[in-house]
């Protein structure tokens, strides 16, 4: 099979538009900045345009020059602050219009997951280093 790849800016533009049109979107994430909730090569995430967002989804945002799939940490009216579940510090901000999409479900292997709010794991943020140090050599030795 033939295999057709774009460039983000152009794909996420039309996954965009769609999620305008009220359709939901099944991506196939890139990176590891969600682990070790979404992962790439493993999980995809259903998406759809929600008419609000809070603290705890995880969005898809544009943000000036790429674009971004992280969990909402923070809230200040319009003003969101972003982290992905794999990352040890480093934060996005941006706002509530940059939203293009929020994660409805996961799907691991073809099977359903929802997706949880990210408290207990926001407040692991001081020993996330140990555990997905952990996570990433368990996942070498799955191999």
């Amino acid at each position: 099979m033939d295999k057709l790849v774009l460039p983000n800016e152009v794909f996420l533009e039309e996954v965009a538009t769609l999620m305008e049109e009220g359709r939901d979107v099944t991506l196939s994430p890139k990176g590891s900045s969600m682990l070790p909730f979404i992962r790439e090569g493993r999980d995809s995430v259903v998406l759809r345009k929600e008419p609000s967002v809070k603290k705890g989804d995880i969005v898809l945002v544009r943000l000036p020059g790429r674009y971004v799939m992280h969990r909402i940490i923070r809230e200040d009216g319009e003003r969101l602050t972003l982290m992905g579940d794999g990352n040890l510090r480093g934060t996005e901000t941006c706002t509530r219009a940059d939203v293009l999409g929020t994660v409805q479900t996961i799907l691991r292997d073809g099977k359903p997951r929802q997706p949880g709010d990210g408290a207990f794991w926001g407040r692991l943020l001081p020993v996330r280093r140990i555990l997905l140090g952990i996570y990433r050599r368990l996942k070498i030795l799955k191999k």
